[in-house]
């Protein structure tokens, strides 16, 4: 009987968790023009954080029924933790919630892929990529640092004036990002959309989290500040890799409408010469593009068709 009220408060808070765990995310967002309406998403719980969420309510639960029951409760916590860190180590998982790896299948159907670029913008690099792409008629994505971004004004107008989208990278890009919690997802992610849509008129819709890495409590961020994760179908690991036909290679293997690729203007590898991998790169994979029927649209062009589709969006 000493028991009782614990075992009630446990009951009520427990009651709150499921509750919760059953509503549709339906945080306000920021008044919105047509232009910053967000891709469509589900908004649902991935499975493996429905799992999780029955985890731990069974592993404090069953203690209380079951005296020796601890030492399973707690092999099942640790095991559903190194799960969800290794689902965060993945870039292209989708154990924590929608995660965009490729265009839609309208976009690919009309022979459109998607180059993105990261880690921008730098003023030593941004602009000759921006005459390749120019020289080939490729559009871009830019996923910008919005710190960088804050720095080069110009440059970022350049980027929207050449017809290219600009989108959300983080504020900082910090190396511990994917270590954050739901404070400092916020931070984060509130200061890059005020400062970029100070910048380009338009609140972004996409976000590529640093290096791809993320946690649980990224995506429920992502939500309220009306952002899709996404990440990509192939790269090159241009940040690292100084020879460019060992990018170009990477990119190009198995290469198909609808991928999305990574490349990157900021934090660019140096080639033998010097040069930033990137800019070797471009020519002979736009060139390829070309050869193969394919061309590189930005990413709000290629969902457009999916945006216009979904009601009241």
């Amino acid at each position: 009987m000493s028991q009782g009220p614990v075992w009630r408060k446990r009951r009520r808070v427990h009651g709150k968790i499921r509750a919760s765990f059953r509503r549709p995310v339906t945080a306000a967002l920021p008044s919105t023009t047509a232009a910053d309406t967000p891709v469509p998403a589900d908004t649902r719980w991935s499975p493996l954080l429905r799992v999780t969420v029955v985890v731990h309510l069974l592993a404090f639960s069953l203690p209380w029924f079951w005296a020796g029951s601890w030492r399973w409760a707690l092999a099942a916590l640790i095991a559903n933790h190194v799960l969800l860190a290794a689902a965060g180590l993945w870039p292209r998982a989708r154990l924590l919630g929608p995660n965009i790896t490729r265009l839609p299948a309208a976009a690919a159907a009309r022979g459109e892929v998607a180059l993105t670029i990261d880690d921008g913008p730098d003023p030593a690099v941004t602009p000759a990529v921006l005459d390749l792409l120019d020289r080939h008629g490729a559009r871009a994505t830019f996923f910008v640092i919005a710190e960088r971004a804050a720095r080069h004004p110009a440059l970022v107008a350049e980027i929207l004036a050449r017809g290219h989208s600009v989108q959300n990278h983080s504020f900082h890009h910090r190396h511990n990002f994917s270590l954050l919690g739901p404070r400092g997802f916020h931070r984060e992610l509130e200061r890059a959309q005020s400062q970029l849509r100070a910048l380009t008129g338009e609140r972004p819709r996409f976000f590529r989290a640093p290096a791809g890495l993320r946690n649980p409590f990224l995506q429920p961020v992502l939500q309220r500040h009306g952002l899709q994760l996404t990440s990509w179908t192939r790269r090159g690991f241009d940040t690292r890799e100084s020879d460019p036909q060992r990018v170009l290679a990477r990119l190009t293997r198995d290469l198909a409408a609808g991928d999305i690729l990574l490349l990157h203007d900021g934090h660019a590898a140096r080639g033998s010469g010097g040069e930033p991998v990137v800019l070797a790169v471009l020519p002979p994979l736009l060139q390829r593009l070309n050869d193969t029927g394919l061309h590189s649209v930005t990413l709000p062009t290629a969902f457009a068709e999916a945006t216009a589709r979904t009601p009241n969006a």
